[in-house]
């Protein structure tokens, strides 16, 4: 396979990949019915389990969708009819689950804060006591919206003390922040094949504990995104119910192995250590962040916008990505922003790179 050119994605997902994930997508040809893809899967959905340690409580179940997919399986096959979902809600992505529950009828509980503030435990524990129907709390782990790392640990504690379960949106920290999904106690975790696990788009994935499975069984309101179904049907035919994406299923298990290879540590330093690069450049380049040091995922930085006459998005954007560089813009923080994250395959000579063509595009304007 010919060596395709690379490109530095600073955005938060679809990230950038390695040569060696994108060849695997290309394999010979194979219907997702037969027992060796079957088989491929399933040691596929033990790995998902593995990489937050939730051997022996969680279990994974897959569909073909985008990360959205993933949220709408576990908050329409989780909250039970007649009961509320409490949603804390300090980026797009709280506001997406308040959005995505309301579609399917499901009452919100909103902890509604500008994008940008930091969740206060003592209003979501008001919330949970006055509110003895809420059965569940959902919460992003990084609200990529800022690049705020939510306090999920305390959220879950308080949530399970007055008996409701967690619904944790890990889509852009799973595989990148160490997560340790049995110390959180979260009943559902949710991510995609295409952020820091650092496969292809196409894949999304519940982890659940499989205690819940009889629990949910009659709380369906998907056909699709059902997870009793579409656990329970794997578990008996070793098939997705539906036509899965083979090639990014490849894609996904060589971007599995090479995780387990750079070991979770590993790529927490190597994100760790492309961040603080980039927090660093930006500084000398007088950038200033949303967000106080304490709050930041070190994964991904929402940049306040510069004032200056000559700039503007579009025109750093263009400039940036012509030269191989792809940036991303803010989406409705409290103060006007761009963003960019450290996910994927990068590594500290890119980020420099980067840094180098921001500071001559500045010099240019």
């Amino acid at each position: 396979m010919k060596n395709i050119s690379r490109k530095i994605l600073l955005n938060p997902g679809p990230a950038t990949t390695t040569q060696s994930v994108k060849e695997a997508m290309v394999v010979e040809d194979i219907c997702p019915r037969e027992k060796d893809f079957g088989q491929l899967l399933d040691g596929i959905k033990d790995d998902l389990v593995k990489v937050v340690h939730g051997e022996e409580t969680h279990v994974a179940v897959m569909f073909t969708a985008s990360g959205t997919g993933g949220l709408e399986a576990a908050i329409t096959s989780a909250v039970p009819r007649g009961k509320k979902l409490l949603v804390v809600e300090n980026g797009a992505y709280g506001t997406r689950m308040v959005k995505l529950a309301e579609t399917f009828n499901i009452e919100v509980v909103r902890y509604q804060m500008e994008y940008g503030d930091y969740p206060d435990l003592e209003k979501i524990e008001t919330l949970l006591a006055n509110n003895k129907d809420i059965s569940h709390l959902a919460v992003v782990h990084h609200e990529t919206t800022t690049g705020m790392l939510n306090p999920v640990q305390e959220i879950c504690d308080l949530a399970h003390r007055y008996h409701a379960e967690v619904i944790v949106d890990c889509m852009s920290s799973y595989a990148g922040i160490p997560i340790h999904v049995k110390e959180w106690n979260a009943e559902y975790l949710i991510s995609s094949s295409n952020k820091c696990i650092q496969g292809m788009p196409g894949l999304v994935f519940v982890l659940f504990k499989k205690s819940l499975l009889e629990k949910i069984k009659d709380t369906k309101r998907s056909f699709y995104f059902d997870i009793y179904s579409q656990y329970t049907g794997f578990e008996k035919t070793g098939q997705m119910q539906f036509t899965p994406p083979v090639q990014v299923a490849y894609a996904l298990r060589q971007a599995i192995d090479e995780y387990f290879l750079e070991t979770e540590s590993g790529r927490w330093k190597r994100y760790q250590e492309n961040y603080q690069t980039l927090y660093d450049g930006l500084k000398k380049l007088s950038f200033e962040f949303l967000l106080p040091d304490h709050q930041q995922s070190k994964i991904l930085l929402a940049i306040k916008e510069p004032s200056h006459p000559k700039y503007s998005f579009e025109g750093m954007h263009d400039y940036l990505f012509e030269r191989g560089f792809t940036i991303y813009p803010g989406k409705g923080a409290k103060t006007a922003t761009f963003r960019l994250s450290v996910l994927g395959d990068l590594h500290k000579q890119d980020i420099e790179d980067f840094l180098q063509c921001l500071a001559d595009y500045l010099n240019e304007i």
